[in-house]
């Protein structure tokens, strides 16, 4: 880009891991994954103005669970491009915090890789997406993937991306029971794992029925540690399978986040509406992903 826009903003989706197996843990300190991750049509929406200085506004249903410190990943999204660019980082930013904090649908590394795409258009940079995804693997395991936001295979610790292709639309609800989960903790208390090279790229899972044979094949590994550390997920699973018209459950990421395919979206959208009746203080989002 060669132009500088005076309003930007950008969108941050909910990040789903559909499977997550975890291999050893490396000399690092991290553990080598595979998932197949996509994207929602739910998320954060990030907005981006110029300003003499760097700083970050927060609002939004979930805004109270975060810090606009220096530590915040947008901030530091921020910092990391201006100098990988030898741009003085300097913009209002504005986060409507949409999505539970902490809860396994990577909304800090979609805000840190809407930030990074945001911030190119408002300064008019000429950046690659090899090189956005190479300052966001200095941010965290889960940005890279977020950077392009596209169905895609994640490996190693997450920075490893094959895309998925074509995948089918897919119906689906969110629930969050209104709880955190820290992922160090949930990895902390791993024992059994399924372990890396099990998964084929090359899958059929274009079509729906494809797309169930896959999961139903495939695990979270970190559920189990989850639910040991927080048994809500086990009720949110729970009430899941008793929807009608549900094909699919599975908590996402290191949780608590769970979600559930749907035949359609009419059984998503009723599901939804009986969950947040019978579990008003839970998160509860009918929505769609696609590639």
């Amino acid at each position: 880009m060669t132009s500088r826009t005076e309003t930007v903003e950008a969108f941050a989706p909910a990040k789903i891991n559909l499977c997550l197996h975890v291999g050893e843990k490396r000399g690092d300190g991290f553990h080598d994954i595979e998932s197949l991750a996509v994207f929602a049509q739910v998320g954060d929406m990030l907005t981006f103005t110029p300003s003499n200085m760097l700083t970050l506004e927060l609002d939004g249903p979930f805004a109270a669970g975060l810090d606009a410190g220096e530590d915040n990943l947008v901030l530091r999204a921020a910092g990391a491009l201006a100098a990988h660019c030898g741009q003085r980082a300097a913009a209002a930013i504005k986060l409507t915090k949409n999505l539970p904090v902490a809860s396994g649908i990577g909304g800090g590394s979609s805000d840190a890789a809407a930030t990074l795409r945001g911030l190119v258009r408002l300064w008019g940079l000429d950046v690659s997406w090899s090189e956005l995804r190479a300052i966001a693997a200095t941010l965290g395991s889960d940005v890279p993937v977020c950077v392009e936001s596209h169905a895609a295979w994640m490996e190693g610790r997450g920075e490893r991306l094959t895309p998925a292709g074509a995948l089918p639309e897919m119906a689906m609800v969110l629930v969050n029971p209104g709880v955190s989960v820290s992922t160090a903790e949930v990895f902390g208390a791993l024992s059994g794992r399924r372990g890396t090279g099990n998964v084929d790229h090359a899958a059929r899972i274009q079509s729906h029925s494809g797309m169930l044979d896959f999961l139903k094949a495939t695990t979270n590994d970190l559920e189990v540690p989850a639910r040991s550390i927080a048994p809500v997920i086990a009720e949110v699973l729970d009430e899941l399978a008793r929807m009608p018209g549900v094909e699919f459950r599975r908590m996402s990421g290191s949780g608590a986040t769970c979600f559930a395919l749907f035949e359609d979206d009419s059984a998503a959208e009723l599901a939804a509406i009986a969950l947040s009746h019978s579990h008003p203080h839970w998160w509860v989002q009918a929505t769609k992903v696609a590639s």
